[in-house]
């Protein structure tokens, strides 16, 4: 019968990972058991925007001479020297096919105008054979403007990570690798050398692996393993493409909001509403930092916060329980980082049978909040205060008191402007062992405490020198 149990329970487990790995994972139905033929290019998640931009009232005349690989970096390698370098060098090609792509540019040859001016000369010296000397070859457009710059980063592993679990020889983990290549395009007038725009871009590169394993000895000498997944790396080379269409798509609408050329009058109204996307999307770029992590909240400095709270009782007896409580804090706000907090809670500490008494906690707290630009703003804190017994008073401080050292960690999450969501756990450490009336064991009476309220924000804004 046990026998039976276990091999339900090893099927069981076995479908989950299975089913874990395989419904999140697209790319394990496209395992490459056979070759494939050529292929059109794949777009990247700017072509289409860059396909349907406003057309201009005229195309602008370009050159490209070299769109270089500026990073001078080869390919991370754990096995050793690795002379493959991190990123294509051929993004001027990639450049000229976006320019291609908007329709708001002429690109002109120049990476190899040596190859262009031979060919002309072969032309010339056989028309000059068969016809009459006045009928010349056209000449070359100039470019009004020449578009220079190229990938001048590559940071690999700017982010890595995973996680994994095993029970009993059966579990999964993954793993991820961020990197970041960052790309640079500028506009110099041909007839003054005056750079008319700068614009940068970045694009980060995925790396992921999903796995799971099994083994398990299922009978006496019969042992089963097996194991799955996948490891899916996001191609350089596309990354680098979306980079560089972004840069051009970038280039084209900052150039016409200041003037240096213009859209079809036609679609006026259209490149509008594109640009009040254009800036839209500047103003979220300028708060969000390298890591993705966007940092656009600002709080005010003092809140308010009604809160409910779970005490656990933590000393000489056995059996603790859990008890509920509610309170309010007020937040005075130091600095952005900083924060002084005064916190009163009406609560019971009790254990199962032997102990339980009525408390009123009084504690002034010190709190170093670590992220106060993001929404989810984790903080640590530190403090005392005196617990102090209570009859029938919902707040009562006349009972006897006992002295006590606090910490703690929580988050707060800022829901809008004037509310916000705080969660936190705390410890508590009476000074001396007297809270339950009994001293005995090597440490003091104690309680732990978990809480969650409303941040009602309100008061002015913390100076400039303080943020």
């Amino acid at each position: 019968m046990n026998l039976i149990c276990n091999k339900k329970r090893l099927a069981y487990l076995m479908c989950g990972i299975l089913f874990s790995v395989l419904t999140g994972c697209s790319p394990y139905f496209h395992q490459p058991t056979k070759e494939k033929k050529a292929r059109l290019g794949e777009d990247t998640r700017v072509t289409p925007g860059l396909r349907t931009l406003p057309g201009p009232s005229e195309k602008l005349v370009a050159a490209v001479y070299k769109f270089r690989d500026q990073t001078g970096q080869y390919k991370p390698s754990d096995n050793g020297i690795n002379y493959s370098t991190a990123v294509t060098q051929g993004a001027t090609n990639i450049l000229l096919k976006a320019l291609e792509e908007s329709g708001w540019f002429i690109a002109i040859e120049r990476e190899n105008v040596s190859n262009l001016l031979n060919e002309r000369k072969i032309i010339r010296s056989s028309m000059a054979q068969y016809k009459p000397e006045n009928e010349n070859l056209p000449p070359l457009l100039f470019a009004g403007i020449i578009l220079e710059g190229g990938i001048v980063s590559y940071d690999a592993n700017v982010i890595t990570g995973g996680a994994g679990l095993k029970y009993f020889g059966a579990g999964g983990a993954t793993q991820y690798r961020q990197d970041r290549v960052t790309v640079y395009l500028r506009a110099v007038a041909t007839k003054t050398g005056k750079i008319l725009k700068t614009v940068y871009t970045s694009k980060t590169i995925l790396s992921q692996s999903v796995n799971a394993s099994l083994f398990r000895f299922v009978k006496f000498k019969r042992l089963l393993e097996t194991e799955t997944g996948f490891t899916t790396n996001e191609p350089s080379q596309l990354a680098v493409t979306e980079a560089i269409e972004k840069s051009v798509q970038s280039m084209i609408v900052e150039g016409v909001r200041d003037g240096l050329w213009n859209a079809d009058s036609k679609k006026a109204e259209e490149f509008k509403l594109l640009l009040k996307d254009y800036q839209e999307e500047q103003q979220v770029a300028k708060e969000t930092d390298v890591y993705g992590a966007r940092e656009n909240v600002v709080r005010k400095r003092f809140s308010v916060m009604p809160s409910i709270s779970m005490l656990r009782y933590a000393g000489d007896y056995s059996q603790p329980t859990n008890k509920a409580g509610y309170g309010a804090a007020l937040n005075v706000g130091l600095t952005q980082n900083w924060n002084l907090q005064l916190n009163v809670t009406s609560g019971t500490i009790a254990a199962k049978q032997y102990f339980s008494r009525d408390v009123t906690i009084s504690e002034l707290n010190i709190q170093y909040r670590t992220l106060p630009f993001q929404k989810i703003n984790p903080f640590l804190q530190i403090g005392g205060g005196i617990t102090s017994a209570r009859n029938n008073a919902v707040f009562e401080f006349n009972g006897k008191k006992d002295r006590m050292l606090s910490a703690g960690a929580g988050a707060e999450i800022a829901l809008n402007r004037w509310l916000g969501l705080n969660i936190a756990g705390q410890y508590s450490y009476f000074i001396k062992d007297e809270f339950d009336g009994s001293v005995s064991g090597a440490f003091n009476d104690a309680f732990w405490r978990a809480s969650v309220g409303l941040s009602i924000y309100f008061g002015g804004s913390y100076s400039k020198k303080s943020k």
